[in-house]
Order: C-alpha cells, then sequence, then structure tokens
C-alpha cells in the first residue's frame, strides 16, 4: 500500500512484556507525541504454572489504544510481544483457559518427549531453536494434549499474543514468521508450519493462524489499521535502526540482550544455546543472546548496600574508581549463567577484596562486568565490529557504563534518542504497511535518531578481561564439570 505523499501519519506501537503493557504513538520522524503504559501482575499460585486472563491483555490494549488514538490522529497499529505465551481458544475465539505465560515451565516432562522423538540437532535444524524446554509453546500444547485433554480437545485456534490482539481487535486469524520462530513447530528454513512435530503434539494447521509477513495489513480496530508486528526483541532492535548486517542491538535491563541479523542459519553446535529467529527484514535471520542479570544485579546492589542513592549517584561514586576497581572482580550470575555456558547452578561472586575496596569498588566491578560478559558474547558469535554496535534500555543512560562498554569492547557504541526502542520498531511496522516508508530501512533512516556515539577511549581492559574470564572458567564452568 503506498500513501499520498503529501500526507502525514502517526502510528502506534504497542510492546506486550512479561509484566506490563506499553503504547506509544509516533509520527513518521520517529518523534514521540505520547506513551501509556499498565502494569499488571501474573498468577503463579501453582508451581511450574504463569498465567494471566487471557481477555485481561485485550482489555489493556484497547484502553491504551482508545486513550492515544482521543488526543491523536492515527494511521496504523502494530504490536511486538513477548514470545511463547500461549491462548487456547474454541472456533468462536473464547478462550479456554487463562493465556500461559512464556515463563511457565510446567510442561518439562513434555519437553523431555519431543527431546527423545526428534532430538535437539534435528529440532535445531528446522527451527533454529537449540534447546527443547518446557517453554516452547510446542511442549505445552503436549501438555495439555495429555494433562487436560477436557481443554485440548475443544481447542480450534491456538495463538501466541501478538495473535491473539490482533485477533481480538480486527478478527484476522493471523501470525508473522519472527514471532512463530520458537514454537518448535515452525520450520523457519521453508517459512511454514513443521508437520512432523504437529503430527507428534497431536495439533493440525487448521488450528493455526494463517503466516503473513511483518508489516501486513490484517484489519481495521476502530478505523485504525492493524498491521502485523515482531518479537519484542526484534522489534527493539529495529527502534535502534539495526536494518542491516553488521550492525547489532545491545539492550541493557534487568537482563542484557542482544539482537545480531545474519543472513543464514549457523550451523549446529552442540554446546551452543543461541536461539536463530526469522527476521522482520526480508530473508535474513537473527540470533538472539541474551544474560541471565544484567541490570538486575546493579539494582539489586542498590537496593541492599546503597539505600537512598540515585543511579546517577552510584555512577558518580563508580566514576572516580579506576578501571579494573584495582583488582576486584564481579561475575553477575545471580540467577545462573547462560551463554557461553548455560549452567542454572553457577553464581554471583566478587573476588580479589582488600581493605582497600571501597563500596564505589564494588559498584563499578559490576559495571564492568556486564561490559566483560558483552565483549564475551561479541567474541563469542565472531562480531568483529565492522558495523555498529546500537545500545539500548536503562542501562544506555548516563554515560559512565556506555563508555565502559566501548572501552572494554573497544567498538563504536551509539546509544539512542528514543528510548522504547520496541514500541518505535513496532510503529516503524505499522508505518511500513501503510506505505509511509518503503522498507524498514527507509523506516529507520527517518525514524531512528542517534543520541550520542561512544568511541573506545584507549582505556587497557586487557588483564581485567583475562581475570573475569579466568575466574568465571573456575567457579562457573567448574561446577558445571565438577
Amino acid at each position: 500500500m503506498r500513501r499520498n505523499p503529501g500526507a502525514k501519519m502517526n502510528f502506534i506501537g504497542i510492546d506486550l512484556g512479561t509484566t506490563s503493557i506499553k503504547a506509544a504513538v509516533f509520527d513518521e520522524t520517529g518523534r514521540r507525541l505520547a506513551l501509556r503504559s499498565v502494569e499488571y501482575t501474573l498468577d503463579t499460585g501453582t508451581p511450574g504454572f504463569v498465567e494471566f486472563p487471557a481477555g485481561w491483555y485485550v482489555d489493556i490494549c484497547r484502553e491504551l489504544i482508545d486513550s492515544l488514538a482521543a488526543e491523536h490522529p492515527v494511521a496504523a497499529l502494530a504490536v511486538d510481544s513477548q514470545g511463547e505465551t500461549l491462548v487456547l481458544a474454541d472456533g468462536e475465539g473464547t478462550p479456554l483457559c487463562p493465556a500461559v505465560n512464556w515463563t511457565d515451565i510446567r510442561a518439562v516432562t513434555e519437553a523431555g518427549m519431543i527431546e527423545e522423538k526428534f532430538g535437539r540437532r534435528r529440532v535445531y535444524e528446522v527451527t533454529g531453536q537449540p534447546e527443547i524446554t518446557g517453554g516452547w509453546p510446542a511442549s505445552k500444547l503436549l501438555w495439555f494434549r495429555r494433562n487436560r485433554p477436557d481443554i485440548f480437545s475443544r481447542t480450534k485456534k491456538i495463538f501466541l499474543l501478538e495473535d491473539w490482539i490482533i485477533y481480538k481487535l480486527c478478527g484476522a486469524f493471523v501470525s508473522e514468521p519472527t514471532l512463530q520462530s520458537s514454537t518448535i513447530y515452525f520450520d523457519i528454513r521453508r517459512r511454514c508450519w513443521w508437520d512432523e512435530m504437529l503430527d507428534f503434539i497431536g495439533v493440525s494447521r487448521s488450528m493455526l493462524p494463517e503466516i503473513v509477513p511483518c508489516g501486513s495489513i490484517v484489519g481495521k480496530y476502530n478505523g485504525i489499521l492493524v498491521v502485523t508486528g515482531a518479537l519484542d526483541q526484534i522489534a527493539g532492535s529495529l527502534g535502534a535502526g539495526v536494518v542491516s548486517l553488521g550492525n547489532l542491538s545491545e539492550m541493557t535491563g534487568t537482563i542484557m540482550a542482544i539482537c545480531a541479523p545474519c543472513s543464514e542459519i549457523p550451523a549446529y553446535n552442540p554446546n551452543s544455546i543461541i536461539p536463530c529467529h526469522l527476521h522482520a527484514l526480508d530473508g535474513m535471520y537473527c540470533r538472539l543472546l541474551w544474560s541471565s542479570a544484567a541490570g538486575a544485579a546493579y539494582k539489586w546492589f542498590r537496593d541492599e548496600f546503597c539505600p537512598g542513592l540515585s543511579y546517577g549517584e552510584l555512577d558518580e561514586m563508580a566514576s572516580a574508581v579506576p578501571p579494573g576497581c584495582e583488582g576486584l572482580t564481579f561475575l553477575p550470575h545471580l540467577f545462573g549463567s547462560v551463554i557461553p555456558v548455560n549452567n542454572p547452578a553457577a553464581r554471583g561472586a566478587f573476588y580479589g577484596i582488600t581493605t582497600a575496596h571501597t563500596r564505589a569498588h564494588f559498584v563499578r566491578a559490576i559495571l564492568e562486568s556486564v561490559a566483560f560478559m558483552l565483549k564475551s558474547y561479541l567474541d563469542y558469535i565472531g562480531f568483529a565490529g565492522e558495523g555498529e554496535l546500537r545500545i539500548t534500555g536503562g542501562g544506555a543512560n548516563g554515560t559512565l557504563w556506555p563508555q565502559i562498554k566501548a572501552d572494554v569492547t573497544g567498538y563504536r557504541l551509539a546509544s539512542l534518542s528514543e528510548s522504547e526502542c520496541a514500541c518505535l520498531g513496532a510503529a516503524m511496522l505499522a508505518g511500513l504497511g501503510t506505505g509511509a516508508y518503503g522498507s524498514l530501512k527507509e523506516a529507520a533512516a527517518g525514524a531512528v535518531k542517534v543520541k550520542r556515539v561512544f568511541e573506545p577511549s584507549g582505556v587497557d581492559y586487557d588483564m581485567a578481561y583475562k581475570a573475569f574470564i579466568e575466574l568465571d572458567k573456575k567457579l562457573n564452568w567448574g561446577c558445571l564439570h565438577g
């Protein structure tokens, strides 16, 4: 669809997070006109179960859209969402049970059954997912078939969260490839359902939505065009302007997440747990890397040991400490480790403590540890710094932490003017659907603004980085291997 070149449009991007939903209006230049958010609490009353009323997701989204559209004219909207959250519905689209959140792990036994049947290598080569866990929709659907046949037998429509919102907004039973990439019943090479997996879990194609490209118009809601979005991490990467090979995005929030576009699916590596998704960019894939903690470690230290101090005050303290923290090293594995070693038993640690170390040293050690993880992840995927690293999330605020990351990695980092990159990425896809942008590259060129560039200052972190890696191998890898 191409619009009148003289007309100007606004777009809503909706970011469906794990514990909050954000919606923002942007104009074509990427200027944010308004932002709304609603937080919610998941039901974790049953061990292993994590649920939320499916209808409430829709109610919140409608409330946010209606509020924004009442203040600003809106041409189109798109939704990005957390992956793997599942909604089972009857033929009329009525939910048969609460939405099953992506963090729900009730289907561990069923995941084992799938692994026994197909093996990790086969699943990866078809779906791009190197692990078979209880969190994947295939495992959960098999769980419902085995444990709740009363629900499974009545299920006629299977939604992921983005699909569910689209269906309730405009009636279209559709999805897009980035979201379906982690179901482990979607073939990312052929871009279609994996029939062999569907047969094993007892799901027919008729229960699944039609697959259309990201940025496709699929209906209307109160006169606003509804457009397919993308997986939240991919939308966030688009909102950071990462629309070509060689560039990648890094988000430091509670965790650290890296989105690295690639032109092909990497070969299977039995020692790797890095997934590969289809990308919203035509013909592209995306590798997703993450840590179990990043900003969470910083928040923990602030709350427990620096009550009453702001992050800005902590940054100021840490800036007075020399790089390398005078021998103090921190491992940020407060919730286990993920990459390069998936080890839930790994734990955090401060090492090298002497009486010369102050509270400020501990703060800086935490900041440096996340930068060390970032460098190790970039090395792991073979990033050579030929492109730009776009940084987002709370960790991109201020100047100290980004500069430490630039110095540790030796790469050029750029922070963005827009903090809600996932909302912006979804809005860009909405604009793509309307024809406001001819491509996502054009959208990024017009809507994404760099706020500040951080160049490596020449600080030598080699010894401190080696100390981090060696400590990680001894404490993290060691407890894994004996």
